[in-house]
């Protein structure tokens, strides 16, 4: 397994690294720590210090990598790439896609409600155009150890078995519990009613769930079915439990494209009030399960 981290020398990047390396702990993953530097155009002889300029940019991101590697913990595998571009999101996703990864991991900006999460233009781009699950890290994320719960948002749409079975199998790799987690914003009505539809449509969907994975390999994980309520989705959210290890895993708008993410409104308001790390998988991502994982570049040096 490799999770590419886009990274930033600053508070973001650091959570963006944090998060990686918990995820990938448990998972025997490697991460690749990806700087994406401004393209430097060239004009000819006339504009020689630009030729000075770019090495002067890659010697800084090199410089970048390495505070960023060491932050990375000895039994985690890790190296670092300089990348180019006019676009910090569209050399990530060419980055992802390159080096085989199975999740992108970025971070927050500072200036979210309650300082957990607020999108910038690259995440937002990321969101909305990658063809890999993206993992964003609220601002202060701090944790490096394993998961220790996966948290699902199941929606009565179509693909919600394809997002469960995605969670059933990264619970099950990890080895901890699931938590089917369905959030209900009600206006006036019958409250109890809806609750308990809401609770038999998601106890339908896990039970249609297989209970392996597909070479009857690995358990099922551990699954609890949850029905949050509030007036609105982010007071649902926001009275919910939430462990300092879990990650809520949610699928991507009807409106993505095949075999990529578009976070819907919903999404969007989830994250006003969500403490934790939200992982987005894209339509029709197809989960790969412990026996196929690629296998790990053990470097630590960063390179282009």
């Amino acid at each position: 397994m490799r999770y590419v981290v886009g990274y930033s020398a600053n508070a973001r990047g650091r959570d963006a690294v944090n998060l990686a390396v918990a995820l990938a702990r448990g998972r025997g993953a490697s991460l690749d720590l990806v700087q994406v530097v401004p393209e430097v155009q060239q004009f000819g002889a006339a504009h020689a210090p630009q030729a000075g300029f770019e090495n002067l940019l890659n010697e800084q991101a090199r410089q970048w990598l390495d505070e960023a590697l060491a932050l990375v913990p000895a039994d985690v595998p890790a190296q670092g790439h300089i990348r180019t571009g006019d676009s910090d999101a569209q050399a990530l996703i060419e980055a992802a896609e390159e080096l085989g990864a199975d999740i992108l991991v970025i971070g927050a900006t500072s200036s979210g409600l309650f300082k957990r999460f607020s999108i910038g233009s690259v995440a937002s781009a990321l969101l909305h155009a990658s063809t890999v699950p993206v993992a964003l890290a609220p601002h202060g994320y701090h944790r490096k150890d394993a998961l220790t719960r996966i948290s699902c948002g199941l929606g009565t749409r179509a693909g919600a078995e394809q997002l469960l079975d995605s969670a059933l199998g990264m619970a099950a790799n990890r080895k901890v519990p699931l938590r089917v987690v369905s959030l209900l914003a009600l206006d006036g009505g019958d409250s109890a009613a809806a609750a308990e539809a809401a609770r038999e449509c998601a106890e339908q969907t896990v039970a249609a769930g297989a209970p392996v994975d597909p070479d009857g390999v690995q358990p099922a994980a551990k699954t609890e079915v949850v029905v949050a309520q509030g007036r609105s989705i982010e007071e649902a959210v926001d009275g919910l439990d939430w462990e300092d290890g879990e990650v809520l895993v949610i699928g991507s708008s009807r409106l993505a494209q095949a075999r990529s993410i578009f976070l819907g409104s919903t999404a969007n308001r989830i994250l006003r009030a969500l403490p934790v790390p939200m992982l987005v998988v894209p339509s029709g991502y197809e989960l790969k399960h412990q026996n196929q994982s690629t296998p790990n570049d053990t470097s630590r040096e960063a390179h282009q």
